[in-house]
């Protein structure tokens, strides 16, 4: 008697959670966690270092520095506001005003840079 309700409640829970439940569980969601760890590390977290270098070159830009906008003008800062850039360009002295979000490249080297010393 002990034996047949022993067997009766084991096939019940079986019944509930299904043939291998959890297995079956970890099989569908093992991929899909992996997927989003390939995408992180693959997709998003270079985006986000890529957006910050750039942020970081823009809010670093200095008068008479040379720039390349995304439409490929390449030009010298000549003043500087908090949305916008005014770009003189070529040998005539065309000036262009752009958002600082049109600043593709800044070409200039600052001196302010972190120097490597080598202890020995």
């Amino acid at each position: 008697m002990n034996d047949i309700v022993k067997l009766m409640t084991q096939t019940a829970a079986d019944g509930a959670m299904g043939t291998g439940g959890w297995t079956s569980i970890l099989i569908t969601v093992v991929p899909l966690l992996l997927m989003l760890v390939i995408f992180y590390f693959l997709l998003i977290r270079p985006e986000k270092n890529r957006a910050k270098k750039e942020k970081q070159m823009r809010e670093s830009l200095q008068v008479a520095d040379e720039v390349v906008t995304i439409g490929g003008i390449i030009g010298r800062v000549l003043s500087i506001q908090e949305e916008t850039v005014v770009v003189e360009t070529g040998s005539d002295r065309n000036r262009i005003r752009v958002l600082k979000t049109a600043i593709a490249e800044n070409r200039t080297a600052h001196d302010d840079v972190e120097t490597v010393t080598i202890k020995k």
